[in-house]
């Protein structure tokens, strides 16, 4: 593979781990959504150019956090009541020099699963199906899965295992980044593994969980995912540049080139480029491409469940997520900021809606590397151990949210 050396005014310290939000506790933050009635009502705000001086602020925010983010480059915006600010520093390709721009697709990893639990939560409007079905009733031989809920694999208490922690999973993905998966492939990782703990027992984050909900999802509206994902959730809110790749390792022009030091033979002084990886072993947990404008958009309609599902549907899923913080139906909420962090070989995402002021910050990097006191973590070779780890995406989006008033506290991983 070519590998490619980072301009070093992006090489240094970031913060969250590889899995960022994914492995979270509830935070002790108070009561996380205010007024979930209130978020539902949010309208959009208008395209139209935020106040030179909170714009002057945003951006200012971002070139301090670059240094300590490891990334080539980084695409960030803002929608407010007031207006929309977006920007791009940096690389989009360290070979050429080519800059970062707003418009460029990336993959987002696990923003995927809030896909995924909106189609679920869409069928249970609809009466398709129960979230208190179990997942025996739609496929066979899972560890407890006649006492494993649809809610529970959506918010993450089945007690399955990760498919993609075991050793199996990661020899293969190693040996052969453009290898293509099904679903069953990947539940076959786990056919082995006995469960991790009872059924709603506490919170461990597995992607196997939204795999499932994806065959389920698949069985019910008769039709492959990419099709479901199409008509329910890209056309409605008007996502032309959101992707479902399915199978593919393509990935939309114009593209950021992502950069990783995961697989097999990587040196940290010379990350892999990871674009073309087929991302086939996220599936409904984690393949999905995307760009700044569309996320804007989506951003909102996540949170306040606008373009997407019934007020009733939405006050649900709202409720699913623990009172003071924590994880729902394919939705993190901290201090306030509802929404998801995605990170796969190559690329880290951020999507949060602020439900006390209206806000949506979106980040996009084209790095997954985490950078800061990341204990046995690779990193890169000028890494500092002085700030929190976290990752590109991360950092850039906790000073966006500390510039706007309210920091975003990063949930500790289990």
């Amino acid at each position: 593979m070519t590998v490619f050396r980072f301009p070093t005014f992006f090489s240094a310290a970031l913060g969250g781990a590889v899995l960022t939000c994914a492995s979270m506790a509830a935070a002790d933050t108070g009561v996380c959504i205010p007024d979930p009635a209130a978020l539902m009502k949010t309208p959009m705000g208008p395209d139209a150019p935020l106040p030179d001086a909170l714009a002057a602020q945003l951006d200012a925010a971002v070139r301090a956090a670059l240094p300590l983010a490891a990334a080539p480059g980084i695409i960030a915006g803002v929608q407010t009541p007031e207006g929309r600010w977006t920007a791009a520093y940096g690389v989009a390709d360290p070979e050429t020099g080519r800059a970062m721009q707003t418009g460029l697709h990336t993959r987002i990893g696990s923003l995927t699963k809030t896909f995924t639990g909106t189609l679920l939560m869409q069928l249970a409007d609809s009466g398709a199906l129960s979230l208190d079905d179990p997942i025996s009733a739609y496929v066979e031989d899972i560890p407890n899965g006649e006492r494993i809920s649809l809610r529970m694999l959506a918010n993450m208490t089945s007690g399955l295992p990760n498919y993609t922690l075991t050793d199996a999973f990661w020899a293969d993905f190693a040996a052969d980044s453009g290898r293509v998966y099904t679903p069953e492939d990947l539940l076959s990782y786990i056919a082995t593994e006995p469960p991790l703990f009872e059924p709603g027992a506490r919170f461990d984050y597995s992607n196997t969980n939204t795999v499932l909900l994806g065959l389920v999802i698949e069985q019910v509206t008769g039709q492959p995912i990419g099709d479901t994902l199409r008509t329910e959730i890209i056309e409605p809110l008007g996502l032309g540049a959101t992707v479902w790749p399915g199978r593919s390792a393509d990935l939309p022009e114009p593209l950021a080139r992502g950069f990783t030091l995961q697989g097999d033979d990587v040196s940290p002084d010379a990350p892999l480029e990871a674009t073309f990886w087929n991302p086939s072993w996220g599936w409904t947990a984690g393949e999905m491409i995307s760009t700044l404008d569309d996320l804007l958009v989506y951003g909102q309609a996540l949170a306040s469940g606008q373009g997407l599902l019934s007020e009733v549907a939405q006050a649900e899923r709202l409720a699913s997520i623990p009172a003071n913080g924590g994880y729902g139906i394919g939705l993190v909420c901290a201090g306030g900021w509802i929404g998801h962090t995605g990170s796969l070989p190559g690329y880290n995402t951020t999507l949060y809606h602020d439900a006390n002021s209206a806000t949506t910050v979106v980040v996009q990097a084209n790095s997954d590397i985490p950078a800061g006191d990341c204990g046995d973590m690779d990193v890169l070779p000028d890494n500092s151990e002085d700030a929190v780890c976290a990752t590109p995406a991360t950092r850039v989006f906790i000073a966006l949210s500390s510039a706007l008033g309210n920091e975003f506290v990063q949930p500790s991983a289990d």
